[in-house]
């Protein structure tokens, strides 16, 4: 069985039913906390990660990772690293190479818990790099989630500042779900029948040449509002040519500019070869 759609719209996604984790999530802001915590998790084989930090609003500056969450399928612990920093259990946790950590754009992740206390980290498994192996072309995790399962994540919270001193429920649910999503959407994919590399060749052109077609119309709908006929468009076949020929006259230009190079440099060194030698003259 394979996945019906490669990828889905925005428009489309407003219309799926909303769905949340409903299992217990623990707040652990607390150090006493983390062991029993830590203890539960290594009990399980597989767990969904995340985190969040305090979102910026200017470019070039952010923030620590104030918020790890861990979850299996009836619980979420909620390790606040504001409170806590990264405890040296949790640390562990992650370099455990017998529990399999699945996230999103995980190496982000990874690195942001690193800079808190450095650990190696093992069988961690970021489901952006599984995804087009089973014909899935999108990579964020609401619609991720509803390709996999037809219902739709809340994002509501997403620009929460995540080290206020404390969580709401709503936030608390929100963080819990993320974490609980990518659990749910690694385990699904591990039920479907992967592509084969040709395949997913074949998919991404496909998909290449859809969003060419979809630029084209928005396009010619803006010239025909202002009364221009759009021009004729180009065949696949016709524009793969083309490519290939500006490819071409790209490599042409290059062997010249490097034989340009080659004759400044020798004209340059005979230049200084001939003023050697009338100075010895």
């Amino acid at each position: 069985m394979r996945y019906q759609t490669p990828h889905i719209s925005k428009d489309l996604l407003q219309h799926y039913p909303l769905m949340a984790f409903e299992g217990e999530v623990v707040v652990v802001d607390q150090p006493d906390q983390v062991a029993d915590a830590v203890a539960y998790l290594r009990t399980q084989k597989i767990v969904g990660v995340d985190t969040e930090a305090r979102p910026s609003f200017q470019r070039g500056i952010h923030y620590p990772t104030a918020l790890v969450q861990i979850a299996g399928h009836d619980r979420c612990y909620l390790f606040r690293l504001t409170h806590i920093g990264l405890p040296q259990e949790l640390a562990d946790f992650f370099a455990d190479e017998n529990i399999c950590k699945v996230g999103l754009a995980f190496k982000d992740d990874i690195n942001g818990l690193r800079r808190r206390r450095n650990f190696t980290p093992a069988n961690c498994i970021d489901i952006q790099k599984m995804v087009a192996q089973y014909g899935i072309l999108d990579l964020g995790l609401q619609k991720l989630f509803a390709i996999c399962f037809g219902k739709k994540i809340s994002k509501t919270q997403q620009l929460t500042n995540w080290e206020n001193s404390h969580l709401t429920p709503e936030q608390a649910r929100y963080a819990a779900t993320d974490a609980w999503a990518t659990l749910l959407i690694y385990e699904d994919l591990l039920k479907h029948e992967p592509l084969t590399q040709q395949e997913v060749a074949t998919l991404v052109r496909e998909e290449k040449e859809r969003m060419i077609e979809h630029q084209q119309q928005i396009q010619d709908q803006r010239l025909r509002e202002q009364g221009i006929e759009p021009p004729p468009h180009l065949t696949p076949e016709e524009r793969k040519a083309h490519q290939q020929e500006r490819k071409r006259e790209a490599r042409k230009r290059k062997r010249h500019r490097l034989s340009a190079r080659k004759a400044q440099a020798k004209k340059t060194k005979n230049d200084t070869n001939n003023s050697q030698n009338s100075n010895k003259q």
